[in-house]
């Protein structure tokens, strides 16, 4: 199984599965990935997601060149993309935090899949970039739209048109790496990210990063007047009267996730 995908204790842990490929993407993968996120945006006991690659060597090394040199770089733009490199560098219709575990390289579009997580925890040692432009090609799957959001634009461009890499400790100071940590802790780093997450409420949660993710382009005070459905609901939620009822009450919540 190329993709893997397991929930426990409302936490979903995708792993891509090829190692002696550097976790590179083919095309079967990529519908795999696709498969994946379609599933977990339809159940509704996942509250976090966290996002790896097999193996120590590589989060992810981007499309896999081996199948796509045969393509133009024209013919590969032109596929249909919408929720760019594998199929979460762009996506907004998840509402689910992504927590990028990143235990490796996350080149090309590893790194856009990067770009599309919410929270990034890397080892020490694990290194993003997108060297595309040194083969000709562009980062149109999430890349060139999102780096320069996320970090100054001019570090931003200055890595695509040379394609230089970076390693954790440069991006967590630009902000883009939440935290690094020797290897040996990364997986107690990530269960604590993720902890943090399911200690708040769900439905909270997922308003906060749906009004994050879809109000970025608009101006502060368009953005403060938006009702959407999941602040709504956020708001209106039992869990809302749960958690000042348990703050006065000096307990712990018990989310409900209505």
């Amino acid at each position: 199984m190329t993709i893997g995908l397991e929930v426990a204790d409302f936490i979903a842990r995708v792993t891509i599965n090829r190692p002696e490929r550097m976790n590179a993407i083919d095309r079967a993968s990529e519908e795999a990935l696709d498969r994946v996120w379609a599933e977990i945006e339809s159940r509704d006991d996942i509250r976090c997601i966290v996002l790896t690659g097999g193996g120590d060597r590589a989060f992810c090394a981007g499309a896999d060149m081996k199948e796509e040199q045969s393509a133009s770089g024209l013919h590969y733009w032109a596929q249909s993309r919408p929720n760019g490199f594998g199929g979460i560098a762009l996506r907004n219709g998840l509402d689910i935090p992504v927590v990028a575990r990143v235990n490796g390289f996350a080149l090309g579009g590893g790194f856009e899949m990067v770009l599309g997580a919410d929270i990034v925890v890397a080892c020490e040692e694990a290194s993003f970039g997108l060297p595309e432009a040194r083969v000709g090609r562009l980062p149109v799957d999430g890349g060139m739209i999102m780096l320069s959001r996320l970090i100054p634009r001019n570090v931003a461009l200055g890595m695509m048109m040379t394609g230089r890499r970076a390693l954790a400790a440069e991006l967590e100071r630009w902000g883009l790496v939440n935290e690094v940590v020797p290897r040996s802790e990364l997986d107690a780093a990530v269960d604590r990210w993720a902890a943090g997450i399911l200690e708040c409420a769900p439905l909270a949660v997922r308003a906060i990063k749906h009004s994050v993710r879809n109000t970025d382009h608009m101006a502060a005070s368009d953005a403060a007047r938006l009702r959407t459905d999941p602040l709504i609901d956020a708001l209106a939620s039992e869990d809302g009267e749960e958690g000042v009822r348990a703050f006065r009450e000096k307990r712990a919540p018990v989310w409900k996730g209505r």
